[in-house]
Order: structure tokens, then C-alpha cells, then sequence
């Protein structure tokens, strides 16, 4: 009961420090609006009169920014100087001179370039190619960065294509290497660059283009062409190969059937294990019997992580462990060496009685707060239990943090909604703190109810750690009522909401969920008619009680649906209840195996950060909860399922 009434007042506390208004609020969303829609002139007029609001400086920079972008007019040199001296070391500061030497670079004014470029802490991708450009005094450090990326860097600024083609022409990057770019581009659905960077090639090696535009624009109908039939050359192969891969992400049984077709003496044996390759990939992820089959044939090519993930979760999920540890041990150290590999591959040598070699696998990340450290320590038999407890933080250390200018534009910008601008100024202000100053800007966000912003900073700690602000409950008693109204587990429901909105009363999705629960207005409409609520008001998904209320009945819905299945019902209230079941397989799968499986990363990731978040709350609530392995439990196989609602969205 304590700990209820504490959370309860601390949350009231919260809200009260997060929405206290100043009288200039609305000249700065004034400002904000004329910038979006390019009123210029109302923006300049509301940027003449200054005034001593904490996020005067946007104001400043809306101005500048917009001058620099608009390049028919002279460039505001002495404007953008007097802003980055009075904004020496913001995040505004090093983002408007980002921009500012982009400006630079299109205007040839290269001695100014080289004296701005030098002062950026983190000069992004194209103001790094526009260094090499230069020809300046950073241009080597920045072309052998560019170097480092070259089959990993996909969304490609037009400043970089003129480097690139040097990185071919000047030998540093091998032809060979060059078709490696072409397929990842190809992969990544990034067609335009794919279709630029075969033109890097030696002249004589360059693909016809109406080959490469047919194989990426229709490629079900390229492989039924002669040119796919009787390919010319290397680059008629990787026009096959991309037309293969493209028509593979939408029809993976097709393009299968087609490259059994194809295949001939004309291929080399890598490009017969690349197609295998893209095939077996695509096939895990559809949960193909025939990927482990297909992965084996595929050896002979180099594969993308994701890929070699996917290796790994075929034989997964078809319970083959020895085609487990095999295809971890293909990876890549760094890979290999992640949580979810380490503890995969602990377990296959757990089951081939490798004990000794198991439990070095699984200490690697015991202990650790996340789904797979949480498995590891149980698999050695031990519970997972909370870390010492960092000291409290002094009232001088959240002085500092309370006093902080980079902090109060954050809570300013997150009280006139402007989020995304308040996330990357908080990044900016805790990069190379201290854990005493992690712990106090965290202390400082949650008293202001900012609980998303106070979780981000107590999980960058490295040694010093205060899961009780890692794993907040706001809004207990909201949350517990409704739990006791629906029968849910409480732990379960609170590492859900931790999951979908950080408690964040009214954050609106990219897809427009909305509220703590993130609940999709067309949800809260139909689960509000079920639950006899009368007329619907679209103010209810962003009030504490009727989201709670909603999301809770929605959630309650959904875990009827799927067995009452927590895996299941987690997976179905992030990707719909209809999904979870065709996710399942014609045999029990053990609930982690299920959970690694899922088909969409956004999913997959959700489920196991839902249901580590869960154990996590159950340690804060009931001292002794269930393991996670026994949380987890087992997947039934598929069949026997309650009928959807024909109306349900």
C-alpha cells in the first residue's frame, strides 16, 4: 500500500512540473509553424524581437536554417557566426553548422568549409563527403571512413556518389567488391543508388541498363526472358540474381521455383550459393520447412548479419541443434558474441552434453538486464535478482541536473509536444556523462513526469544502477485497478506499457496509436462500443484512466483470443491477434524459440523486451515471481482457435 500511495503522488507531482506553461509558449510554436510551412516572412518577424525563452535559440536557428536551405538567396554568413558563438557546444550549434558547411560546399567556398568542417563533433555522412570533395586537410580521414561503409552504407547523399566512383576508379574498392554493393542496395530496396553505383565499374564491365532497369522493375517478368535465359556476362547474372531477390521478398516459393529453372553451368558456384542464399532467407522468415535445406546450400557466400540470424532461426525452430550450433559458429565473432547467439549457442551445447563449454556461454551474459541475460542466469540455475542499488542522488547533484540548460530546453520542448527536438537535445547533453549525472538527469525527469527520458538516462549507467528508475510504475493505481477489472497480470501489463509509450501520456505513434496503452483509434472505438461506453469521444485515448481503461479491455480481448498465452497476446496486441497464429508451428515450440522466430523484427523485439520487462516488474512487486523461462512456457501448436470478431479492426 506504501508503495501504491508513493507512485500515485510522485505521478500527480510529475504531471503538475510537466505542464506549467511560460507566457512565451506561443511565439515559439508560432515560430515552429511558420518554419514548417516556409513563411518565411512571419518567421523573421517573430525572430526580430527576441525574447529570454529557454528555447529562444530555435527561433534563431528556424531563421537560419531555412536562409541556408534556400539557395537562390546570399548565404547568411554573419548570422549563422554570431549564432554558433552564442550556441557554442548545443546540439543546435553543431546542428545548424552541419548545415552550414553543406552550404559551403554547394557555393565552392572551401577555405571557409575546411575552418567549419574542423569545428563539427560529428560531422554526418554528407558533410563528410563533401570533405573529400574538398581535397582538404580532412579529406583522407574521411574517405577512409567511407571506405569502412562501403557495403553497409544504403541511403546514399548525392555528395557521395562522386567519392564513391574514386573509392573504384583509384583501385581502393575491387570490382568484385562493387557487385557486393549492387546486391546489398538490391536487398535493402534501395534501387536508385543500386542502379548508380554499377556505373563505378570499368567501362567495359558496366551491365546494359535496360537489363538492370527490367531485372529491378518487373522481376517476375525479366526471369521469364531470353536475357534471363541466356545471361551475358557477369552483369546478366546479377541481373537474374537482383531480379531473384527482389521477386523472393514477395513470393519466395516463386522465385524458387523459377532459379530451379534458371540455374545452369553459365553460374559461378558463389552466385548458386547467392541465390540459395536470398532464398533461404526469405524462407526462414515466411517459416519455410525448406530453409535449413536451402541455408545449406548457401554456404559459398558471403552473408549479411541479418541473414546469418536467420540461419540460426530456421534450425531453431525446426528443433535442429546441431544445424544450430553450426550456423552460429559460422558467424562472425562480434556476432557470435551477442546475448541472443551466446545463450542460442549455450543451449545446442547443452543438448550435445557439452555442459562445461554451455556454461561458459550462458556466464557471458548472466546477470545481465535483458531477455537473454535473464535466460542465461536461469539456465545456470540460479534466479535473476536486481543489482545493488546505486547511493541516492544528493540534492546537489540533482541541482546540477535540475540547473542544466541543455535539460530545461528538454523539458521545455516535451511540454509544447515538440518531442523528437527534445529526445535528440537530451542525447546531445548526456553524451560522456558520469553515472552520478545519468542518475541525477534521470532523478530530475521523472520528478517533471518526462518517465521516458528518466528510463533513457538510468539504462546508459555502467556501473552504478537504480533499477527503480529504470523500471518506473507511474499511474499504479490506474494500472492495478484495471488489472484487477480484467484479470491481468499486473507485471506483465506494466512491461507492456513500458514497451509501448515509456508511460507518456499523450505520444502518438507513426500509425497513430496514441496514449499509454498506444491504443489505434479505431481499436479504442470498437473496444469502447464492446464495453457499452455509449457515444465515442477521441479524447479518451489520451486521458490516463479511459486509455488505461481501453487498452486494458483490449488487452484482456486479445489474451482470450490467444490461449491466454502472455507470448501470444504480446505479439498480437503489437501486430494483431491474427498474426500470433500463424506464427505457430504444427508441433509445441518452447515459448523463446517462438518469440526468436517471429517473422517482424519490430514484433520480435517487442515481445522479448515485453515479457524481460515483465519478470523485471514481478521482481519489483512481488520479491520471488515466477522465472522468465517459466513465464515463457511453451507455444501450442496450431489449431483449435476462438474466431475473430467479424467487425474487429
Amino acid at each position: 500500500m506504501k508503495y501504491k500511495l508513493c507512485a500515485a503522488l510522485l505521478a500527480m507531482a510529475g504531471l503538475i512540473g510537466a505542464v506549467r506553461a511560460d507566457p512565451g509558449d506561443e511565439r515559439i510554436l508560432a515560430a515552429r509553424d511558420a518554419a514548417t510551412r516556409g513563411d518565411s516572412q512571419r518567421l523573421a518577424a517573430l525572430a526580430a524581437n527576441p525574447s529570454d525563452h529557454v528555447l529562444e535559440p530555435y527561433v534563431q536557428y528556424w531563421l537560419l536554417s531555412g536562409r541556408i536551405a534556400r539557395l537562390s538567396e546570399p548565404p547568411p554568413g554573419e548570422g549563422v557566426s554570431d549564432f554558433l558563438r552564442r550556441n557554442a557546444g548545443t546540439w543546435l550549434a553543431e546542428k545548424l553548422r552541419n548545415e552550414w558547411v553543406k552550404r559551403l560546399a554547394n557555393d565552392k567556398r572551401w577555405a571557409q568549409f575546411e575552418a567549419d568542417y574542423g569545428l563539427l563533433l560529428q560531422p554526418d555522412q554528407e558533410a563528410q563527403c563533401w570533405a573529400i570533395q574538398s581535397g582538404g586537410a580532412y579529406a583522407a580521414d574521411a574517405s577512409r571512413a567511407l571506405e569502412g561503409v562501403w557495403l553497409t552504407l544504403l541511403d546514399t547523399p548525392d555528395a557521395c556518389n562522386p567519392p564513391l566512383r574514386s573509392l573504384v576508379s583509384s583501385g581502393r574498392v575491387s570490382t568484385e567488391n562493387v557487385w557486393q554493393r549492387f546486391r546489398r542496395l538490391v536487398e535493402a530496396k534501395r534501387f536508385s543508388p543500386a542502379r548508380d553505383v554499377v556505373n563505378a565499374l570499368p567501362e567495359s564491365q558496366i551491365p546494359n541498363p535496360a537489363t538492370v532497369n527490367a531485372a529491378l522493375d518487373n522481376p517476375a517478368r525479366f526471369l521469364a526472358s531470353a536475357n534471363a535465359r541466356n545471361p551475358a556476362g557477369r552483369g546478366g547474372r546479377e541481373a537474374v540474381l537482383a531480379a531473384l531477390t527482389r521477386l523472393a521478398r514477395s513470393d519466395v516459393r516463386d522465385a524458387a521455383a523459377r532459379w530451379r529453372d534458371l540455374d545452369g553451368p553459365a553460374y559461378r558456384d558463389e552466385e548458386r550459393a547467392y541465390a540459395w542464399g536470398q532464398l533461404a532467407w526469405m524462407a526462414a522468415i515466411a517459416q519455410m520447412p525448406e530453409a535449413g535445406n536451402w541455408f545449406a546450400q548457401a554456404q559459398a557466400t558471403l552473408m549479411v548479419n541479418e541473414q546469418r540470424a536467420w540461419r540460426v532461426r530456421a534450425a531453431l525452430r525446426a528443433g535442429n541443434w546441431p544445424a544450430v550450433r553450426q550456423a552460429i559458429e559460422a558467424m562472425p565473432a562480434a556476432q557470435q558474441e551477442q546475448p541472443d547467439w551466446s545463450y542460442w549457442l549455450g543451449r545446442a551445447l547443452q543438448v550435445e552434453g557439452k555442459s562445461a563449454e554451455a556454461q561458459q556461454q550462458f556466464l557471458r551474459n548472466a546477470d545481465q538486464p535483458n531477455f537473454y541475460g535473464i535466460l542465461a542466469t536461469e539456465a545456470l540455475g540460479r534466479q535473476y535478482s536486481w543489482p545493488k542499488a546505486a547511493t541516492p542522488v544528493s540534492s546537489q547533484e540533482l541541482s546540477r541536473a535540475q540547473n542544466s540548460p541543455e535539460l530545461r530546453r528538454v523539458a521545455a520542448l516535451y511540454r509544447l509536444d515538440l518531442r523528437t527536438e527534445g529526445i535528440r537535445e537530451w542525447n546531445w547533453a548526456l553524451r560522456g556523462t558520469d553515472d552520478r549525472y545519468l542518475l541525477a538527469a534521470a532523478e530530475y525527469a521523472r520528478r517533471i513526469g518526462l518517465y521516458d527520458r528518466a528510463i533513457n538516462a538510468a539504462e546508459r549507467t555502467r556501473s552504478e544502477h537504480d533499477f527503480a528508475l529504470r523500471y518506473l510504475a507511474p499511474y499504479y493505481d490506474v494500472f492495478a485497478r484495471e488489472a484487477q477489472t480484467h484479470s491481468l497480470d499486473l507485471a506483465w501489463v506494466f512491461g507492456l506499457v513500458r514497451q509501448e509509450s515509456r508511460f507518456q501520456p499523450v505520444v502518438r505513434s507513426g500509425v497513430g496509436a496514441q496514449g499509454l496503452m498506444q491504443v489505434m483509434p479505431a481499436t479504442g472505438k470498437w473496444i469502447a462500443k464492446k464495453q457499452g461506453w455509449g457515444d465515442y469521444h477521441p479524447g479518451w485515448l489520451t486521458g490516463i484512466d479511459t486509455n488505461v481503461q481501453l487498452g486494458s479491455a483490449y488487452l484482456r480481448h486479445v489474451l482470450d483470443l490467444l490461449a491466454n498465452n502472455q507470448v501470444l497476446a504480446a505479439a498480437g496486441y503489437n501486430a494483431g491477434p491474427g498474426r500470433p497464429r500463424r506464427w505457430r508451428d504444427s508441433k509445441p515450440l518452447e515459448g523463446a524459440i517462438y518469440a526468436e522466430t517471429i517473422p517482424i523484427s519490430e514484433t520480435r523485439e517487442y515481445v522479448k523486451r515485453v515479457m524481460a520487462n515483465a519478470e523485471m516488474y514481478a521482481t519489483l512487486f512481488e520479491r520471488r515471481p515466477i522465472s522468465l523461462t517459466t513465464r515463457l512456457g511453451r507455444i501450442a501448436a496450431s489449431g483449435g482457435d476462438v474466431a475473430l470478431s467479424p467487425d474487429e479492426p
